[in-house]
């Protein structure tokens, strides 16, 4: 089995910080089972992964965080809770992607993961709090299996096609930045509907936070 090459290692730091963010278990149990299976190499600082005890904890965890992330409500106290968890930890996995023998780039691999983790994980966590907002619970479940797919994909494409990857993750990135403001400015509005409620003053109403077409001038004459 061969060792992954530098095109590799920082496509797989990069996936790994980033998919941290999102599915924080599951990129633990999968990195383990590739090592324990040997379908990857693993780098040095990621063969403890590949341990038993690790795989079974990890795959626990993932069974309760698959139930946990598709209900409404919960899935956003999960992500609150797992903010102080997921950026540091995606921070230490893509550092072991190059592990202790080569320091510098292990920093800049922290550096870098637990940055992707912090973006991956605001994106998901304001954007789901978004769509907790609509009285029907599909668009969450259809969501959380949205990400359940997104993890194992860029772990497998930041491997096997590591300049693809590239490509498609600068895309990821622009969207998420994209979600963040969307959903922020959604939810800052939301929490200021509240407020005037609560006060007495007349409730202004919210613009939902993705919507297919504005509305016609016909609809707005019709209200």
């Amino acid at each position: 089995m061969t060792s992954l090459d530098m095109p590799q290692l920082l496509a797989l730091a990069g996936a790994i910080g980033w998919a941290s963010g999102v599915r924080l278990y599951l990129v633990v149990l999968l990195v383990g089972l590739a090592g324990f299976f040997g379908w990857m190499p693993l780098p040095g600082g990621l063969q403890m992964l590949s341990h038993p005890v690790v795989l079974v904890a990890s795959g626990f965890m993932v069974f309760v965080e698959f139930f946990a992330d598709k209900i409404p409500g919960l899935d956003s106290l999960w992500d609150m809770v797992h903010t102080v968890i997921r950026v540091p930890a995606g921070a230490a996995l893509a550092a072991g992607v190059f592990g202790a023998d080569n320091g510098a780039m292990a920093l800049v691999a922290a550096l870098l993961g637990g940055g992707l983790a912090a973006t991956a994980h605001t994106a998901k966590a304001t954007t789901r709090a978004a769509i907790n907002t609509s009285p029907e619970p599909f668009s969450n479940v259809g969501a959380s299996l949205v990400e359940d797919s997104l993890v194992p994909a860029s772990l497998w494409l930041a491997v096997a096609h590591p300049v693809v990857f590239f490509i498609v993750f600068a895309i990821v990135l622009v969207m998420s930045v994209w979600l963040i403001r969307k959903s922020w400015r959604f939810l800052r509005g939301l929490v200021s509907r509240v407020r005037k409620i609560f006060s007495g003053k007349p409730d202004p109403g919210v613009v939902p936070a993705f919507q297919l077409k504005k509305p016609s001038s016909e609809d707005k004459s019709n209200v």
